[in-house]
């Protein structure tokens, strides 16, 4: 079958009724997640995954997977839509890829051009959400035929290049990225060793023989965590809305913002290809791209359409961009992606090369209900950018126990055990303890997902090799890749040195 109609076959999937509707709730609730400030996608999705389950539950497990995983991808990208609202009218980012936003987005909105901003940033959001898509289902084959020459001595590497990417490029600091990320590989292990049958770390405590479940610890680190950040640190305070007047951009805005959404969508597509890079990367690289293209950068930052155009377009396209990763390799790119990872395993679907074979339903129906997600977010998004604009103002004294509601709710639905509950709350501690102090909390959901994985394709390869660890780097491809992961790793660490020693001369 050619990858058209393998396509269409996924319309067919995402033209279903329920999955019409779960693709307006996920482009919906993920355009709300994004306008509110703090909350973000990893928390949206992470919250939502138990929903979807108890949704999906009378569905045949094919079906319940498409549906669900049709809804969670929605609330990602829809997330990336609704984060440029608070960017825009608060000068607050919704997250973390629409910080840039804020530097132009907000300017325009102080000189009474708010319904330009938003409104560009919808129409750029909605072009690069198409060209990411076209990248994907164009690449999405070739790259899982690829990925199916890939052993077990392969696996490893790439998934070590995984961690190594988002460990490289997560936080403010290295050292504390590769820490969580050995916090998470830690965790993993915990559980009863699917190859011998011996229980570790488990001290007798039978709850703990099935291991951690991925859905507590994510909920806890990102919604719980964001809940005790709020309420401890008295963070109630709600800034300045700007007014919107005019919606529609002039003329002179498409002018000039039309090749700034071009260049974004393109230069975050294959930014969020690589993984660890991520949304928040291609829209800072769309900003900086564009301020040297300009023969006016000295106006950026004053209110210029084409700082608000690119990094938005950017940061959408990432978003389209690092699902290729996961559908076809099985390697999350983000904190998002990998706990969208967790969701297709908790329904026995391991992305990855073997998906297009084994579940074509699910994946090509994902794809086809991204188009559709995407032409309805821009049909929202632009006649109801007042109304988004209202989300804004939802008090915390209201929002926040409906967060924890969901959050006891959902996972108390999914696992029955109130040791899970329990896990839950101190997750959400840890979380704000974390964050608070600079831990990145996306390396260790990172590699709670791929620890596992990644310790199987090691027993994997060395049974086949005899115990002989040479087999990892005398394979050309496992070589390469654990080149490349290195490299991931000590790049940033030479630069930061030579900055310094930068500094130094020229203080010496």
């Amino acid at each position: 079958m050619s990858t058209l109609q393998f396509l269409m076959d996924g319309f067919s999937v995402a033209f279903q009724w329920q999955n019409i509707l779960f693709a307006f709730v996920g482009v919906l609730i993920g355009t709300a997640v994004g306008v509110l400030p703090g909350i973000g996608p990893m928390s949206g999705v992470a919250l939502l995954i138990p929903v979807t389950a108890t949704l999906t539950a009378g569905l045949p497990t094919e079906a319940a997977a498409a549906s669900s995983i049709i809804l969670l991808a929605g609330v990602y990208y829809g997330a990336m839509y609704g984060g440029s609202t608070t960017s825009i009218l608060l000068n607050t980012p919704g997250e973390s890829s629409s910080v840039v936003t804020t530097l132009d987005g907000y300017q325009m909105a102080k000189n009474g051009r708010a319904g330009s901003a938003l409104s560009i940033a919808a129409i750029g959001s909605f072009t690069a959400g198409i060209v990411s898509l076209l990248g994907l289902v164009l690449l999405a084959k070739p790259l899982s035929n690829v990925a199916l020459q890939f052993g077990p001595a392969e696996y490893f590497s790439l998934m070590l290049l995984g961690l190594a990417a988002v460990s490289g490029l997560a936080g403010k600091s290295m050292t504390k990225a590769l820490m969580m990320t050995v916090f998470g590989l830690m965790l993993g292990t915990i559980g009863i060793d699917a190859v011998s049958g011996i229980a570790r770390f488990t001290y007798d405590i039978p709850v703990l023989y099935s291991g951690l479940e991925f859905l507590t610890i994510a909920v806890g680190l990102f919604a719980l965590g964001e809940v005790f950040k709020t309420v401890l640190e008295r963070d109630h305070e709600d800034g300045t809305m700007a007014k919107i007047g005019r919606i529609l951009p002039t003329k002179q805005d498409m002018k000039d913002s039309t090749a700034p959404i071009l260049r974004g969508s393109f230069l975050g597509f294959f930014i969020g290809v690589l993984p660890g890079a991520g949304a928040t990367l291609a829209s800072f690289f769309s900003y900086i791209a564009e301020k040297k293209i300009s023969k006016t950068p000295e106006k950026f930052g004053t209110g210029q359409i084409a700082g608000v155009a690119g990094p938005e377009s950017a940061n959408n396209a990432a978003s389209g961009g690092a699902m290729i990763p996961l559908l076809t390799l099985g390697i999350p790119g983000s904190g998002t992606t990998a706990i969208l990872m967790g969701a297709f395993i908790m329904y026995n679907i391991q992305p990855g090369p073997l998906l297009f074979e084994d579940h074509p339903q699910v994946a090509w129906g994902l794809i086809a209900s991204m188009f559709v997600g995407n032409l309805m977010l821009l049909v929202l998004n632009m006649p109801l950018v007042k109304v988004f604009a209202k989300i804004i103002q939802t008090p915390k004294k209201y929002l926040l126990p409906i967060i924890i509601a969901i959050s006891f709710f959902g996972v108390y639905a999914v696992q029955y055990t109130t040791f899970d509950l329990y896990l839950l709350l101190a997750c959400g501690v840890l979380g704000y303890l974390l964050t608070k102090n600079d831990f990145p909390v996306a390396p260790l959901v990172l590699a709670l997902v791929l620890g596992p994985m990644l310790e199987n394709n090691m027993r994997r390869a060395l049974t086949i090799s005899n115990g002989d660890f040479s087999t990892f780097i005398t394979n050309p491809i496992s070589l390469a890749l654990l080149i490349v992961a290195g490299a991931w790793l000590l790049v940033p660490l030479l630069l930061k040195m030579k900055g310094r020693s930068v500094v130094l001369n020229e203080e010496g």
